[in-house]
């Protein structure tokens, strides 16, 4: 069963999971017609193949640490910080220890 998606103005629990991290699992928390926030769970050495966005995405970080490659940088994220991929740019993300990360993507109309 899909957990149901926030609605505006909704506050969202973004807090890190800490021991729950193990068993949750990656999820959409918000999708409107323009943007689309995902929590995103990896256990070490878990990873997301590269792929890419048409627009703009974050990733933030919220607990552990993960490695996000780009064809020409290699960008490590720590619990509290956050990068900007440009639109189209292709990424992976490989964790190096448990992690938790919100990733916001704008959609296109």
């Amino acid at each position: 069963m899909a957990l149901p998606h926030a609605q505006p103005l909704d506050a969202i629990d973004i807090r890190p999971l800490g021991a729950g991290l193990r068993t949750a699992k990656t999820h959409s928390l918000i999708k409107t017609e323009k943007l689309q926030l995902m929590q995103v769970v990896l256990a070490a050495g878990q990873g997301l193949p590269e792929h890419r966005a048409p627009s703009e995405v974050t990733v933030q970080c919220l607990e552990g640490e993960v490695e996000v490659a780009t064809p020409n940088r290699l960008c490590r994220l720590q619990a509290g910080e956050v990068v900007v991929l440009p639109a189209d740019e292709p990424h992976a993300v490989l964790a190096h220890r448990d992690a938790t990360l919100l990733v916001t993507v704008l959609l296109h109309a």
